[in-house]
């Protein structure tokens, strides 16, 4: 076990320990954001992950204003953050007036992060999952035109590749396999480089491969059905993943590392993950057998990271210790934020 990892928390007591740790920013981050001129916006901060880059951004760079922006349908999400530093804005982005008077440039905020967009209930109401997801780009890539504008995608943008292979590197051609949930992810990157190419805007485009959180994410769900006696479907046999505090760090830090016009970046974590292998992780740890249906498909949403390493090397967290956690807190009652992935769906419809 290397030193790195030996100094990595056993468990976490409860939320505000687990979250003290996913914000510790990174002497890499500190650095980073110190070369970066100007304050933060983040835009869609409500989201699973935003609450958390905000607040590691903040930490990061205590000298500039880190500025959150959402509806803020929950009252207490908004007094948490600015109880954390976070000054906080509500604003309907789907609304180009109230996009125009948010603090620009010429108020000092010159990065901007881009986590809105819309996925569940896509099948269901296509034209605003279009609206936020390509709409919506349109408007903040034009309002923002000076700044820089790191925009957070998804490895869904890719079609399926063998389970066996590299993964999807950022060279392979954009075309999903269905749905519009991911087409329109699609639709969110190109307007986004629209609009660089057309302004110079420099940028990068962050293709996520799920972000893990004791609370969320792909290792909590395969944890849940195991502990509970669900059955798992093996359809999508395979995923990747990502520590949501290396996610938001590699985020944060592309604001160093934009290019002009935009351009993509995978990041996720370094190995593609086995389903069944993981459920028979947490079936060992739980003490209790995993339940399966179907088989595993040959091909899978799956990313090589060799860009994102060569960049900021392996994430600092390994799949086995987010297993570890993962299992502690979900054999302990600890809260889950109710947000299942359905990672296993793969005709594209959410």
């Amino acid at each position: 076990m290397s030193g790195k990892e030996t100094s990595l928390p056993a468990r976490f007591a409860d939320v505000a320990e687990l979250e003290e740790f996913m914000t510790r920013p990174s002497a890499a981050l500190v650095d980073d954001l110190a070369r970066v001129d100007g304050d933060i916006m983040v835009l869609g901060v409500g989201g699973k992950m935003g609450p958390t880059l905000a607040r590691m951004a903040k930490r990061a760079a205590p000298g500039k204003r880190v500025i959150g922006v959402a509806r803020f349908s929950e009252p207490s999400l908004k007094a948490t953050l600015e109880g954390q530093g976070v000054e906080c804005i509500a604003c309907d982005l789907l609304d180009r007036d109230a996009i125009g008077r948010l603090p620009n440039v010429a108020d000092g905020v010159r990065n901007i992060v881009f986590m809105a967009g819309h996925k569940f209930g896509a099948a269901d109401n296509a034209s605003l999952t279009w609206m936020m997801n390509v709409g919506v780009p349109l408007l903040v890539a034009e309002a923002f035109r000076e700044a820089r504008i790191v925009t957070f995608s998804t490895a869904c943008v890719y079609p399926f590749v063998p389970v066996d292979g590299p993964g999807a590197d950022e060279q392979m051609p954009a075309t999903p396999p269905s749905g519009d949930y991911a087409n329109s992810c699609v639709g969110r990157e190109r307007m986004f480089e629209f609009a660089s190419r057309k302004y110079g805007t420099p940028g990068r485009l962050v293709r996520l491969s799920y972000a893990i959180d004791t609370r969320y994410g792909v290792l909590h769900d395969v944890a849940t059905a195991v502990y509970g006696g669900v059955t798992l479907d093996l359809a999508m046999g395979h995923a990747d993943v990502i520590w949501q505090g290396d996610a938001n760090e590699q985020s944060l830090r592309l604001l160093a590392h934009c290019t002009a016009p935009t351009t993509p970046i995978n990041i996720t974590g370094p190995s593609h993950t086995s389903i069944r292998w993981l459920a028979e992780e947490f079936g060992r740890r739980f003490g209790r057998k995993p339940q399966f249906s179907g088989a595993e498909a040959p091909t899978a949403w799956l990313e090589d990271t060799t860009q994102s390493q060569r960049l900021f090397g392996k994430p600092s967290v390994p799949l086995d210790r987010m297993i570890d956690w993962v299992a502690d807190w979900v054999s302990r009652g600890q809260p889950s934020l109710g947000k299942p992935t359905h990672f296993s769906t793969r005709d594209g419809k959410y």
